[in-house]
């Protein structure tokens, strides 16, 4: 079809080529929403077929594709562009009385048509055989930017200048896109043939809000799923990513306003397309890479603004889960990196300036491979420095070594992080003083679940746990020593920086604490973990509160007379009641129907922020003592958007969820893959045990699941990579059926006695998994 629309469009372009070599200009060197000065287009080729000529525009911007080894220059999709052809008239340099011929917004045609009449067209349409009176509508519609608004604008020529509101009606959009699959190939051509007229014609002055309209309304097009529509497509999407910074932010919250199935189809539109451009099925339909290394670069920065559109929405369409490319983990991610660290947020594209699209397998690839290249730099600089000073080299330099007494675990843990500082970047071995053994992982596991078992037993004081949430939050008593606070966070840290999955259980505001802000301050006075979180985030910790909290924001009647609440609040720090103004004078200000909102800010600010601050304080810095890497937590060199709502770059290329996931892993199970990734030891997979172990726990509701993953690793989470990274084994032991099930957490290891027949092992392995805290663990 595509080819046919080149030939038909072969000599119009071509004329268009001598009158004009360029396509539209499309710079977003702006401010507000100027445009400033026209940039050539330099692909008009990819439509026309036709040879560039000599002296046309090329970029200084470059691009490289993961796995590609010659980038290619970027598309004028970043601010810094300049215009190259000075000698190029425009109307911005006649005289004010030639300009004032000129209207500065063209005057829509009127059409009358509704999507009722448009519907029962298309009925007759398809009753009677005869299309010509549909076809003549796609044709004109889809002519120019003029008629696409003309047909689908609420009212032709009112300005619907503002963000909510688009002045689009979007039902008749939809029905007329609904429709256009069913249509006559020729149609379907036409419809074509006027988007490229649309894209090729010459624009004077500022685009303006019909513009971005037009852009809003093409985007939209369902012929675009095609691979044989993509080198339209393609230049679609550049066109709206070199749009002005203002015009992104109209087209974001225009795009929040879509119905979920039409937003969801806009993002898989896209990430097909990016696929597709990095994995073609069929090379030879899609033009050399060399000729359309842009069109990745656009479609990213497009899918961005669909991102932010969702991260904005009061209910977001799709988890942010959905906005990852799975196609990307098969690429040269760390090409990708390592031009990312090298150039930042510049105009050098890169997929890192856009972390949203890459899955949390590839951030943790990114993660290891970042901490095995800091972990051998920190061992070859202890050998160069033993090497100079002519002392003798012991190989435990490339080691953190922890060296850790059982009885006092917590305390020499303490002491041995803190002496080995400076080392906290090497791989981590742990001995147990005492006991003979070599770390080969196992004791280092065996480390980290037996001391943060024991920090975070309520007992032990440093966290409460609540039942009714099932997470643990930071005791608010007030002491002169919080270092061991800093111990956990770097724990977690360690574990992160070593691949270890932790059992910890925190809710998903401390993960945003964490990075606030991303890096650690170089002004130690600059507050840290002072997150902007509301009740929900309340919810997640103390949910009775957080209800009772929201049912004040919705009552009715008189809150002063009949809550008597002041703005002073009152909490338990070991067995004593103190209480805490939440401003100046709070014990005396009493919450009113119109402060009540300011009390409950205030409140949550309070529990979740200024009760811990010291407490939590400890643990950031503790956190980021061993995570202070590029790969985690990388400072944004992107120039800020004017619009606060409209930062489509990110300062992190982890999200809070996922920094979440990588320390305590997925909640996610999948027990059939976990069944294709076990191995046996003294067993087959064919033997009547295992069958019958894997008939049962297939069978097993989630809980109890979880209860087998917990009692077998010391965790109910999967780690980043799935089940196959658990490495879980199955061993056979030569003991009684009269025995439970035993496991060894540290390898992730069940061992079964060759039980008689299935109820038997059942009834044995339920009774060992539910009853796992103390008993049957080594």
């Amino acid at each position: 079809m595509l080819l046919n629309i080149m030939r038909e469009n072969n000599t119009q372009l071509h004329q268009g080529e001598r009158e004009r070599d360029r396509l539209p200009p499309i710079s977003n060197h702006s401010s507000g929403t100027d445009r400033g000065p026209k940039l050539p287009y330099p692909s008009l080729n990819l439509i026309s077929n036709h040879k560039k000529e000599a002296g046309s525009h090329s970029f200084s911007s470059q691009f490289i594709l993961p796995g590609i080894r010659h980038g290619r220059d970027l598309p004028p999709i970043c601010p810094d562009v300049r215009q190259k052809h000075q000698h190029r008239i425009t109307i911005d340099i006649l005289s004010p009385e030639v300009r004032a011929r000129f209207a500065s917004d063209p005057v829509i045609p009127i059409r009358t048509k509704t999507a009722k009449e448009f519907q029962e067209d298309i009925e007759r349409a398809t009753v009677s055989g005869d299309w010509k009176h549909v076809h003549d509508f796609y044709l004109t519609t889809f002519d120019s930017f003029l008629e696409l608004n003309a047909a689908f604008k609420k009212e032709a020529n009112a300005p619907f200048n503002t963000i909510e509101d688009s002045g689009i009606n979007t039902k008749f959009v939809n029905a007329v896109y609904d429709a256009l699959l069913l249509t006559p190939p020729d149609t379907q051509r036409a419809v074509l043939k006027g988007i490229i007229n649309s894209l090729l014609r010459e624009w004077k002055g500022r685009r303006t809000k019909d513009d971005l309209r037009a852009y809003f309304i093409l985007v939209q097009n369902p012929q675009c799923t095609s691979p044989a529509t993509y080198v339209i497509y393609a230049h679609l999407l550049r066109q709206i990513a070199a749009l002005a910074e203002a015009d992104h932010n109209f087209l974001m919250h225009w795009f929040k306003k879509l119905s979920q199935k039409r937003f969801k189809q806009l993002v898989e539109r896209l990430h097909f397309f990016i696929s597709t451009r990095l994995f073609p099925a069929k090379p030879e339909e899609l033009p050399p890479m060399a000729k359309c290394y842009w069109w990745i670069p656009s479609a990213t920065k497009v899918l961005s603004l669909l991102n932010a559109a969702n991260s904005i929405s009061c209910t977001p369409f799709m988890p942010f889960v959905d906005f990852y490319n799975l196609t990307l983990d098969h690429t040269d991610f760390m090409e990708d990196y390592h031009t990312w660290q090298t150039h930042g947020n510049s105009t050098r594209f890169t997929f890192c300036q856009f972390p949203f699209i890459l899955s949390t397998v590839v951030k943790k690839a990114i993660i290891q491979k970042d901490s095995e290249q800091q972990m051998i730099s920190m061992a070859r600089q202890s050998l160069v420095d033993k090497v100079s000073r002519r002392q003798r080299v012991d190989m435990s330099l490339l080691f953190l070594n922890i060296k850790v007494r059982r009885l006092q675990l917590v305390s020499d843990s303490l002491d041995e992080l803190a002496r080995n500082r400076a080392d906290l970047k090497k791989k981590l071995k742990v001995t147990f003083v005492g006991e003979a053994g070599l770390d080969m992982g196992g004791l280092t596991k065996e480390w980290f679940l037996l001391l943060i078992r024991q920090i975070f037993h309520t007992d032990y004081g440093m966290f409460t746990f609540f039942k009714d949430s099932h997470c643990h939050w930071f005791s608010s008593w007030k002491c002169d020593n919080y270092s061991e606070f800093r111990l956990v966070g770097a724990l977690m840290g360690l574990a992160v920086y070593n691949s270890i999955t932790l059992d910890i259980r925190f809710p998903p505001c401390v993960y945003k604490k964490l990075l606030t802000p991303p890096v650690v301050p170089c002004d130690p006075d600059t507050p840290v973990g002072m997150a902007t979180l509301t009740l929900d985030d309340l919810q997640q910790v103390m949910p009775d509160l957080a209800h009772g909290l929201a049912e004040l924001l919705s009552y009715e009647g008189n809150v002063e007379e009949d809550f008597c609440t002041t703005f002073q609040v009152s909490q338990e720090e070991l067995g004593v009641i103190k209480s805490y103004n939440l401003k100046p004078g709070g014990d005396k200000i009493p919450v009113t129907n119109q402060n009540r909102k300011e009390y409950v800010q205030l409140y949550v600010d309070f529990l979740l922020n200024k009760s811990i601050y010291r407490q939590f304080a400890a643990f950031f810095y503790g956190f980021h003592s061993v995570c202070a890497s590029d790969a985690l937590l990388h400072r944004d060199r992107e120039a800020r958007r004017g619009n606060e709502e409209c930062r489509i770059g990110s300062s992190t290329l982890l999200r809070p969820e996922e920094v979440e996931i990588l320390v305590c892993g997925s909640p996610n199970l999948d027990m059939s893959s976990l069944q294709k990734a076990a191995q046996y030891e003294g067993y087959s997979k064919t033997d009547p045990t295992i069958r019958a172990f894997w008939d049962v726990v297939l069978a097993f509701p989630l809980e109890l699941q979880k209860k087998l993953l917990h009692f077998s690793t010391g965790s109910d989470r999967v780690p980043v990579g799935g089940m196959a990274d658990l490495n879980f084994k199955i061993s056979k032991i030569d003991a009684s059926t009269d025995w439970l099930p035993i496991s060894h957490t540290c390898f992730n290891q069940i061992c079964l006695p060759t039980y008689k027949n299935k109820k038997e092992l059942k009834q044995k392995l339920t009774i060992a998994i539910s009853n796992a805290e103390g008993f049957g663990l080594e």
